[in-house]
């Protein structure tokens, strides 16, 4: 493994460093000792250092990784979207290039949901439980109004000109969240967040959602695990004002019944509300909850 940047364009990550897979390096920043090994699948627009906080925290009782995903993040360019097996595999194989044991924790936000669920069809023995954290489901349509369909929500990216007049606040946002971030892992951060390849690399992510739903529909249901799902029902201003408030209860209770039959799916499922934060705040507002979601999987997995 490397940190040395082959570029001098590439931006250069504040920790952590590279795995080349496939001929393409790939960021990946792990702490801690132990097993299971817990792994961060990022939602889109997000990096793997964006759950630096809640990763400090797991690390003190496990080994935990972090990692941005083959053309987002630090890690080298790729054509946007990728399927969820093409993600799954090089999960994988990154895990094995650094010799990190399975069967693992997968810890999915977001679009990391749609990954997580690919890679434990694919690779069931290697997961040893899940913890889900507001994160996309297969099934996404099948509890969310119309207007919130995957279909809808690939729809709302906003354009060029419109990013542009939110790059300010969007630096502001960053900023904030990323307030307890080391002092030089939190600048390079925000500088990264805001630039236009990771603003681009954020809205290609989410341009074929409906498309991962389709790929994960005729494969298993997620293994028989340990789960956590943590539901987020708080608002996000930026959503509510663009959202009616009747689509947003609709969603939220949509958003908590999906994830309680996710968990009435496996023997040892646990829904857990929270309603103190918004979805893309969930790991910097509550890194207690969801550090203690997965302390608590890692233990009900000892104990199968």
């Amino acid at each position: 493994m490397t940190n040395e940047s082959t570029s001098p364009d590439r931006l250069a990550p504040p920790a952590g460093g590279f795995q080349e897979i496939d001929g393409r390096r790939v960021f990946v920043h792990r702490a801690g000792s132990g097993g299971p090994a817990v792994v961060f699948l990022p939602g889109a627009s997000a990096v793997g250092l964006d759950y630096f906080g809640v990763q400090q925290g797991v690390s003190q009782f496990t080994t935990a990784v972090v990692y941005d995903r083959g053309g987002t993040g630090y890690s080298d360019p790729l054509p946007l979207p990728r399927t969820a097996a093409a993600v799954a595999t090089e999960l994988r194989d990154l895990l094995r290039a650094q010799q990190i044991d399975a069967p693992y924790v997968l810890v999915a936000h977001s679009l990391g949901g749609f990954y997580a669920h690919r890679f434990a069809q694919l690779y069931p023995q290697d997961v040893a439980g899940l913890v889900w954290l507001d994160a996309f489901h297969r099934d996404w349509d099948d509890f969310m109004p119309a207007e919130a369909s995957l279909a809808a929500v690939e729809q709302m990216a906003p354009d060029r000109e419109r990013l542009e007049q939110m790059r300010p606040a969007l630096r502001e946002m960053y900023a904030e969240l990323h307030a307890d971030h080391p002092e030089h892992m939190r600048q390079a951060l925000v500088d990264a967040k805001v630039s236009d390849e990771w603003i681009h690399v954020g809205i290609a992510e989410r341009s074929k959602l409906a498309e991962l739903a389709t790929e994960l529909r005729p494969g298993p249901n997620i293994p028989d695990v340990p789960v956590v799902a943590l539901t987020v029902v708080g608002t996000d201003p930026g959503q509510q004002a663009l959202t009616s408030e009747r689509t947003l209860r609709e969603m939220h209770d949509g958003h908590t019944r999906m994830d309680a039959a996710l968990v009435s799916a496996v023997s040892h499922g646990e829904q857990r509300i929270i309603s103190d934060t918004s979805h893309h705040r969930l790991c910097f507002d509550r890194p207690d909850a969801v550090v203690q979601a997965i302390r608590d999987v890692i233990d009900r997995a000892a104990r199968l």
